[in-house]
């Protein structure tokens, strides 16, 4: 099986059974609050990320409300998430550069939003594509494991590879969307320990599948 070939069946496999791939992150449709949760979700889970988005995003709808404060008032909101100091200090530098950089708004080029505080280039690709609609492919620790065992990627050695092979093969128009089908398959199906390949219709075009030892009867 040639790349190309596993790649258009994997595609046609997920546009037939996952047609509505989007972000599990709840956020009001306000690119500021998903930036906030993006920089929350860094090695936490988006469920426990949801808990406490909802009181912080009350107490802070815009960049202006949440600059003025200190860090140590943003960690009593976000305590229960990894790292809360760092990711405190983040979100209040964040929101005081889109207020003095950014007239307020969270910025839809991946340089720039880069620029931000907390902001890496994963983090950036998920605005851009969620936000803006653009081409762009965050690669998180599922898309980074889903595609080198399925074969999408052959012995990429660090995210940024990965992303650059994942565009080369998906259709721009799809790279958005394709996104959330590597994430969520990641997430509920492929999962890092025990993949659950017995219900995964993926099998056929699978090279980590076509690779286990044969079943003994």
């Amino acid at each position: 099986m040639t790349t190309k070939e596993r790649y258009t069946n994997v595609i046609k496999w997920f546009q037939e059974n996952m047609p509505v791939a989007e972000t599990e992150l709840h956020y009001n449709d306000n690119p500021f609050h998903l930036l906030i949760a993006v920089i929350l979700s860094a090695q936490c889970t988006d469920k426990r990320v949801n808990m406490i988005t909802p009181k912080l995003f009350e107490d802070f709808p815009t960049p202006e409300s949440m600059m003025d404060v200190s860090s140590d008032v943003i960690f009593e909101y976000i305590k229960s998430c990894s790292f809360p100091n760092n990711k405190a200090k983040h979100l209040v530098g964040m929101a005081k550069k889109l207020v003095e950089e950014f007239n307020r708004e969270v910025p839809d080029d991946i340089d720039d939003l880069q620029k931000l505080p907390g902001v890496g280039r994963k983090t950036a690709n998920v605005i851009a594509s969620v936000v803006y609609n653009k081409p762009a492919m965050a690669v998180d620790t599922h898309v980074f494991r889903v595609s080198e065992r399925i074969g999408l990627t052959t012995n990429s050695k660090n995210t940024l590879q990965t992303e650059k092979t994942l565009v080369q093969y998906i259709p721009e128009e799809l790279i958005s969307t394709a996104h959330h089908w590597l994430i969520l398959h990641g997430r509920y199906i492929c999962q890092a320990r025990r993949p659950k390949c017995e219900i995964c219709g993926l099998r056929p075009w699978c090279r980590y599948y076509q690779n286990l030892p044969p079943i003994k009867k």
